[in-house]
């Protein structure tokens, strides 16, 4: 297991790289300048090359490349061309924010895609079965922006049970869980549905192997077979599927957070495209990127704690 952690690591360091230099290269090479956003419609050329002067955009673009990796090495993600702030200090402040929708609506997607799934898989072809293939349908094709809206106007605006004002408050608190709930459904829903479809498809697999009908045959009580025996082999494709969307969440809080006004990495990355800042638009793809890889890491390990047939070594 360590020999295979070591690998995965080294393997994810060089995918890293990868990106970094596939997300450099795509920013400079798409039209715009930075210059000339930063020093405005009335700047002089002689104003715009100082400004590239004083940014290092007059380097050739694998010397600036090269800066860059020299930079991160040192935790240096440099300065937001917009503000002058630091990168990392701005992507500290926000991605708590990002991190709390994430998890939240991982949280609501696995709880509803789990019981929904394994309802559907016991009680095959019943009604049960129908809503559930129903709602996993339904919950795919709904895109987030307009989920999100209909849930602001019929639970804040015209119920008022529930808030739409960021993520302002610690989500330790009340407050803070509900300002977490219509953002965390918007966002979570369509990972429910890809949930509740994978775990029944693997649950009546399951079900039909041979060693379900020996322990039934055995005598034992339907509930174990269900629970201690089937559901566990049944989570194998079930947690590819929780990593995998768990990583697209992250990258896909986008839409959600500009329509409850969050604060996170999404908006960040949408306003530093806008605003061609390189060192912000890097930074933040390197993160979700990083994230990713990471999580499915982790996800092989859990696979040898769930299914001890499996085996890294």
């Amino acid at each position: 297991m360590i020999s295979f952690i070591i690998r995965r690591m080294g393997q994810l360091v060089l995918l890293l790289l990868g990106i970094s230099f596939i997300v450099f290269m795509s920013m400079h090479i798409a039209p715009g300048d930075p210059a000339t956003i930063i020093g405005g419609p009335t700047a002089k050329e002689s104003d715009l090359e100082a400004i590239r002067e004083d940014l290092g955009l007059n380097k050739p673009v694998f010397v600036q490349y090269v800066d860059y990796l020299k930079g991160i090495l040192q935790g240096d993600f440099g300065y937001s061309y917009q503000n002058s702030q630091p990168v990392g200090e701005a992507i500290a402040t926000r991605l708590p924010n990002t991190i709390k929708l994430a998890v939240s609506s991982m949280i609501v997607a696995i709880i509803i895609g789990l019981i929904a799934g394994m309802i559907s898989a016991m009680k095959q072809n019943s009604w049960l079965d129908v809503t559930s293939t129903t709602f996993a349908l339904v919950g795919v094709s709904i895109p987030n922006f307009w989920l999100g809206a209909m849930l602001i106007l019929v639970f804040a605006v015209n119920l008022q049970w529930l808030p739409v004002s960021g993520l302002s408050e610690p989500f330790y608190t009340m407050d803070g869980m509900k300002q977490l709930v219509l953002p965390s459904i918007t966002l979570g829903t369509a990972s429910a549905a890809i949930i509740a479809r994978m775990s029944r498809s693997s649950m009546l697999e399951v079900v039909k192997s041979d060693y379900i009908r020996t322990a039934k045959a055995k005598g034992v009580k339907h509930k174990t077979v269900i629970w201690v025996h089937a559901l566990r082999n049944a989570l194998i494709p079930v947690i590819t599927v929780v990593g995998i969307n768990f990583g697209a969440l992250l990258g896909g809080t986008i839409i959600t957070e500009q329509v409850f006004a969050i604060n996170g990495i999404g908006r960040l990355m949408i306003d530093a495209i806008a605003a061609r800042d390189f060192p912000m638009v890097q930074a933040t793809v390197l993160l979700v990127a990083s994230i990713f890889v990471i999580i499915n890491l982790i996800v092989d390990i859990i696979y040898v704690k769930v299914d001890p047939r499996i085996s890294y070594e």
